[in-house]
């Protein structure tokens, strides 16, 4: 067994309260083998976090990773305009290349950013997988299906590529790709191809991701006809336990009964939710009802960024603005929601330090100016920590970053590559 020993620091526990200790990981085995007093002192390899907090990596459970291409390129517009008029006709331009390339500046972020593990629902889905593999972080990948607009046979083809690719690529780069079903929404996949595919993904046994109850737009066809939306999908088997789906904005209270029965999970994007004007989700309601909340960026077209922290802030000052209760989402609540949360939502190893878990861990700094004093460190990490902040990142055991310096990837070359891929792209949708 070689060791790697996070050493000098304080660990956030489980149970969200910080205790000095050292974090010894076995390697090989993508392990934590103890956290305690002095035991990484004679590791192999050590990390140093003093004057710094050691928290389990950050799981970025719903994204659009390669849309870093699109950072900045449409602003200020609700989410269908948004989408009709600028995201997907730029997104038609894409090829794979482009795909990867948003893939890679995006790990490379995540990386900086103290995550180590994403979702993520988009196409050329092995370009995604392939920047994952290099990256060394964990991801449930999965094919957007959108039927929309699309003849039968077409929309066809997309669900059953969607299908395949779960099929495929489940248990790529060393068993840190899993994948999932994606039907891209309620709204954009219609109830027949659902009906001859879903079988098909539950056969394959791999959860189901989907966007739902994001706008009122979404909303309003089921109740025109007397229904909700997480009703309807309830009815046609798409809230299983393992299926989690991205936004739960505008959700009543029979639907979250229904999540809160079928053991099925929402991810909140706070930051998206609130740049496309989509509405506040009733998360301390989730939360207070059992449902399994994490926390998600989105794509960083609608961030404009990938940093989980600010998506902490985010999630504990909205969801106090949305439920009118300064108590509500508190510090560790959202901390939760953005690591074992997350993580189990998302159905990825991590989300906790402690003997057995994966070794997927971040060291956030303290000896900065806006973490000074240092009351609580829980608190700063929900309300004042930024992705900036974290010095080291580790995951499956492995250093990713070092000293806020990236081991795998070339950082200047990654951005380079995509400024290029993205000025092309933009030409060529315009």
């Amino acid at each position: 067994m070689t060791t790697l020993g996070i050493t000098g620091g304080r660990v956030l526990r489980p149970g969200m309260t910080v205790e000095r200790a050292d974090v010894l990981v076995d390697r090989e085995a993508g392990e934590i083998v103890d956290v305690g007093s002095e035991v990484g002192a004679d590791a192999d390899e050590r990390l140093d976090a003093s004057e710094a907090v050691v928290l389990p990596g950050l799981v970025n459970a719903h994204t659009h990773v390669a849309m870093t291409l699109l950072r900045g390129y449409a602003d200020d517009k609700p989410l269908d305009a948004w989408l009709r008029e600028d995201v997907w006709p730029a997104e038609a331009a894409m090829g794979p290349e482009d795909v990867r390339s948003g893939a890679r500046l995006g790990a490379l972020e995540m990386i900086r950013s103290g995550t180590t593990g994403f979702v993520d629902m988009y196409f050329e889905v092995p370009e995604v997988a392939a920047a994952v593999d290099e990256s060394g972080l964990r991801a449930r990948l999965g094919h957007g299906v959108v039927t929309v607009g699309k003849e039968e046979n077409e929309a066809r083809e997309d669900a059953a590529e969607s299908v395949a690719i779960a099929e495929e690529l489940d248990g790529a780069a060393g068993g840190r790709v899993r994948t999932a079903f994606m039907p891209h929404s309620l709204t954009t996949v219609s109830d027949e191809i659902l009906a001859e595919f879903l079988p098909e993904a539950r056969e394959a046994g791999v959860p189901v991701h989907f966007h739902a109850n994001e706008t009122r737009a979404e909303v309003e066809p089921f109740a025109e006809r007397g229904e909700r939306p997480l009703t309807h999908a309830r009815e046609r088997g798409l809230l299983d336990p393992a299926d989690f789906l991205a936004h739960g904005v505008h959700l009543d209270g029979e639907e979250i009964d229904h999540l809160a029965e079928t053991g099925a999970g929402v991810v909140h994007c706070p930051a998206s939710n609130m740049k496309l004007a989509s509405g506040t989700a009733p998360v301390q309601r989730l939360l207070d009802a059992g449902v399994a909340v994490g926390l998600g960026t989105d794509g960083a077209a609608s961030n404009n960024d990938l940093d989980m922290l600010g998506e902490v802030r985010d999630a504990a000052l909205l969801g106090k603005l949305g439920a009118d209760d300064a108590s509500a989402v508190a510090a560790p609540d959202a901390v939760r929601m953005a690591t074992a949360g997350s993580a189990a939502v998302a159905g990825l190893p991590g989300g906790r330090v402690a003997p057995g878990a994966a070794a997927d861990l971040a060291v956030v700094s303290l000896d900065r100016a806006h973490l000074t004093p240092v009351h609580d460190p829980v608190s700063h990490l929900a309300y004042a920590a930024r992705g900036g902040d974290v010095r080291h990142t580790v995951c499956d055991g492995r250093v990713l970053m070092r000293d806020r310096e990236v081991l795998t990837l070339d950082a200047d070359a990654v951005r380079a590559t995509a400024q290029e891929r993205a000025a092309a792209l933009v030409d060529r949708a315009a």
